[in-house]
């Protein structure tokens, strides 16, 4: 049975090894380093470039914090490739002053640094939804079977949807636009809230709040019409639009290109988001329509066997993990005949 109805919210993982090494480097460089600690960090340094960067980034947002507080007490350590060797005179206070300056790296490595450098993948079951903060504050709602990696730096937050799903709460933050990048096509937000699917050959946009720019994420140029070729902005969707973006095949030779741009009535916007609060709201839809999209919550697919059942409408509100109740629903009310094989749930209309 899928898991659908609690949405658990998804921890942010620990810090990487590298990350923990970094800290930990940098609260005994504070305090002082002996002539052995110093020839292990120096090998540590070493035995990868991205240690040095690690330490010189947290060092340079622990400089600028302490410039920017007139309160700061505690001195920064030196940069990776000039770390002071110091020898404490007495040991209680090189303790004590360890243990804040521990405390304090740890606080401007949760506040500031690591909201400017997440990184991490989050990947959903079949028929499972999972809910995450980022650092940043902004939230991603993942559908069913679906797979985020997110990339944050000073300059931007950039997440990329590799499959399915997925909706976004962005924080604003004008100095780092928030981007969600999927099949080449690159969505970028301030602070707005939207719905991106991915498809086999289309990415649907779906703006709920803010505006959103839908551009080409190799050259940048909007992939909306340009009605003023003057116009210093690009242009956006806003609040109810909703675009879809055809990908060419293959992807990496040709451009992806918009074939639609809706707006939808306040009762549609909510029935195309409905899978957020664990339903899926159909008003006189084809039944192709949807058990296509119960197939995408079950593992054992529906399949309908007659062209005139599948073209057939029918409206509701379904449960994603309650397929038999659909099925039986078709049965008792519509006569539908369902034949369960080795592979699938089939359906036929009754005569």
């Amino acid at each position: 049975m899928p898991d659908q109805g609690s949405n658990p919210a998804i921890p942010l993982p620990p810090p990487t090894e590298a990350e923990q090494a970094a800290l930990d480097w940098f609260a005994r460089c504070d305090r002082g380093l002996t002539a052995e600690q110093e020839a292990s960090f120096q090998d540590w340094l070493a035995a990868d470039a991205s240690h040095a960067a690690l330490f010189n980034e947290l060092a340079g947002t622990w400089n600028l914090l302490d410039r920017a507080s007139a309160a700061a007490v505690l001195a920064p350590p030196a940069a990776a490739t000039a770390a002071p060797v110091r020898h404490p005179r007495h040991a209680h206070r090189a303790w004590v002053l360890s243990v804040a300056v521990a405390a304090a790296v740890a606080l401007v490595y949760i506040s500031y640094w690591r909201p400017q450098h997440y990184a991490g993948q989050t990947v959903t079951k079949v028929g499972e939804q999972r809910t995450m903060e980022l650092p940043d504050g902004s939230v991603v709602t993942l559908n069913t079977n679906s797979s985020v990696t997110t990339a944050f730096s000073p300059q931007e937050r950039r997440v990329r949807l590799e499959r399915g799903e997925a909706s976004f709460s962005v924080a604003k933050n004008s100095a780092r636009p928030f981007i969600v990048e999927a099949g080449g096509v690159a969505v970028r937000a301030v602070g707005t809230a939207f719905n991106v699917r991915l498809a086999d050959r289309s990415i649907e946009v779906l703006v709920m709040e803010g505006r959103v720019q839908v551009n080409d994420a190799h050259s940048g140029a909007s992939l909306l019409a340009v009605s003023d070729p003057l116009a210093r902005e690009l242009p956006v969707l806003t609040p109810g639009q909703r675009a879809v973006v055809a990908l060419p095949e293959p992807l990496p030779r040709a451009a992806p290109a918009v074939t639609e741009i809706s707006v939808l009535p306040p009762q549609e916007l909510q029935r195309r988001t409905a899978w957020q609060e664990g339903r899926l709201d159909f008003e006189s839809a084809p039944l192709s329509e949807i058990v296509a999209e119960f197939n995408r919550y079950h593992t054992r697919k529906l399949a309908i066997a007659d062209p005139d059942l599948a073209a057939q409408h029918f409206g509701g509100s379904f449960k994603p993990d309650d397929q038999t109740g659909f099925v039986r629903m078709l049965q008792q009310n519509f006569g539908v005949v369902v034949e369960q094989t080795e592979d699938v749930t089939l359906l036929r209309a009754g005569h």
